[in-house]
């Protein structure tokens, strides 16, 4: 269903954007949700939402590496700060990550293409962890 909304409503996305985002959401309930809410809404002053465009475009490398290994330091969403720790996710595969991030980044931000598999790969490679 979600697929078929991306597909026929958005022009500008890609089949395999719609795909990737279909898995992401899967992933994003069981992994990211309870704390970030179901519309990326954040948790009031604990968890901040996923929905700050240019701290998507600023960080676009950043983010695979944030939900690979965590983060400890705070973070300025929307003018806001946000303190509390985001715990690793080493379970999650590249794929996954790649899935999550164009999930979030194409229905809670303003994107319409993906992040790939060799990106993110590329990305938690140049992490320094």
């Amino acid at each position: 269903m979600f697929l078929l909304y991306l597909s026929s409503c958005q022009s500008n996305v890609s089949i395999q954007t719609a795909q990737y985002a279909v898995n992401g959401q899967k992933l994003y309930m069981s992994h990211c949700q309870n704390c970030h809410g179901s519309k990326g809404e954040g948790l009031a002053q604990l968890y901040p939402p996923l929905t700050d465009n240019e701290y998507f475009k600023k960080n676009r490398t950043k983010l695979s590496c944030i939900i690979r290994y965590g983060m400890k330091e705070s973070v300025v969403i929307h003018g806001k700060t946000y303190k509390n720790q985001m715990p690793a996710n080493p379970q999650l595969t590249e794929l996954d990550i790649a899935y999550i991030l164009t999930y979030i980044t194409t229905n809670f931000g303003t994107s319409d293409s993906i992040y790939s598999h060799n990106e993110v790969k590329e990305a938690i490679k140049a992490c320094g962890i």
